[in-house]
């Protein structure tokens, strides 16, 4: 890995992390206008109903039920960087053809679908490699830091990118809001063409035998079979599934019973996700003081009990915005504290040779449960009604911190106490 004056030097002034520090902020910037735009285009242009949208949304996170055997194949493939750079390009040119689409007056839903579906399997491309392209770039002993940078630039566009979103939308209409996206994974795909690994791990698993199934199989084992894996999954895909439930009516529920326009919608949202800017700064100076795994617990808990003051939403327009813009703000703390932390301590857990095998695993299990999550809040908002649902989703949510409970995380102080890759990894041997 790095020497000791590459670790002393701040990481946005790495050379090999900053211009991946750039891409990463960029396309998670575009993501926001999209993932505003892509519902409100269904609702405004097309008349959808809460079930269409929360089709949509279930399509996009589809294709992760087959990232356990991509992961297997990833973990095989040379260049890393390669192949993040091609799904960013995947993706731009796919939401190329929605505002062209619609320029036209071809736009249907059929084809959002269909977009939403390939961008989706792009998305599963790019989150399989991007693992073990990050222990490329960053020491082991900076795995806390480079995730708070990371997810303060989410939580910054999450500030920002729904505002801009709904001012595109209102203004220029949801298919332009939806091209600026595309050239944000354009810019993304140059900037990771810039990013300079300078680790040795991370890389090809050349003593990986077999048929692709029997690779992937062995993610599954490994990841089943670690005690902190095993409860790190249960909990993130709880969560997953009831804040999922929340997510597909979200925007529905806003723009149809609390009567918010696009403008208004983007407003709350950007100043509510000013938490995350805030949960990802304070993460690192939390677990310091309360531990990681303490830290982990509090933000299971807080991420999806916010959604309980969307539920209660009513009365005058400043209201109900401030309820919106507060959700998100509570919300946005609680999954940095969560996120932050769980990811550098997954990071430090998982052998470099499984690196993708686990993560496409993970994602099988965490981000497959998701579509079923959207389909299930959509069922249950056309059956009990809307805030009934997310009244679930915030109780259920809450749920997934007695997955963490019985296993190790709460008693995880730093991440030195845990044993590293290199003496995890002959663990898998001997099961």
């Amino acid at each position: 890995m790095s020497g000791p004056g590459e670790r002393s030097r701040p990481l946005l002034r790495d050379p090999g992390f900053r211009p991946f520090f750039v891409a990463h902020a960029v396309s998670q910037f575009g993501d926001r206008i999209s993932e505003l735009a892509f519902p409100l285009l269904a609702v405004l242009l097309l008349d959808a109903t809460a079930a269409q949208v929360s089709v949509l949304t279930a399509l996009v996170w589809l294709p992760n039920l087959a990232a356990i055997f991509l992961g297997a194949w990833v973990d095989r493939q040379p260049n890393k960087k390669r192949l993040l750079v091609a799904a960013d390009l995947i993706r731009a040119a796919l939401l190329v053809t929605v505002p062209l689409a619609f320029a036209f007056d071809a736009g249907t839903l059929a084809q959002l679908y269909a977009v939403a579906l390939l961008t989706g399997a792009a998305s599963v491309l790019f989150n399989t490699t991007y693992p073990a392209f990050f222990v490329l770039l960053v020491d082991r002993s900076r795995y806390l830091a480079a995730n708070s940078a990371l997810s303060a630039s989410r939580s910054v566009s999450f500030i920002a990118g729904p505002a801009l979103g709904g001012v595109l939308v209102q203004a220029l209409t949801a298919p332009i809001a939806i091209l600026v996206d595309a050239v944000s994974f354009l810019l993304s795909a140059w900037g990771i063409g810039r990013a300079r690994p300078t680790g040795t791990s991370g890389g090809t698993d050349d003593a990986a035998t077999g048929r692709l199934w029997q690779r992937a199989r062995e993610g599954l084992r490994f990841t089943f079979g670690h005690p902190v894996l095993r409860a790190a999954l249960g909990c993130t895909t709880t969560v997953n599934y009831f804040s999922f439930v929340f997510n597909a009516l979200l925007v529905f529920f806003a723009s149809r019973t609390l009567d918010l326009p696009a403008g208004l919608l983007g407003l709350a949202l950007g100043v509510g996700a000013a938490g995350g800017l805030l949960g990802a700064v304070a993460a690192p100076r939390l677990s310091a003081r309360i531990g990681v795994g303490r830290s982990i617990m509090l933000g299971a808990v807080v991420f999806p009990a916010s959604i309980a003051l969307v539920a209660v939403a009513g009365g005058p327009l400043w209201a109900r915005v401030a309820l919106v813009a507060g959700a998100e703000f509570l919300s946005g703390v609680g999954v940095m504290l969560f996120d932050v932390n769980l990811n550098a301590l997954n990071a430090t857990v998982i052998p470099d040779g499984l690196r993708s095998r686990v993560s496409g695993m993970y994602s099988t299990v965490n981000y497959g449960i998701r579509p079923l999550g959207a389909l299930t809040g959509g069922a249950l908002g056309s059956w009990l009604g809307l805030r009934p649902t997310l009244w679930i989703a915030a109780v259920g949510g809450t749920l997934c911190v007695l997955w963490l409970l019985p296993s190790p995380i709460p008693k995880v102080r730093s991440l030195d106490q845990l044993d590293g890759p290199d003496r995890a990894e002959p663990a898998l041997a001997d099961r």
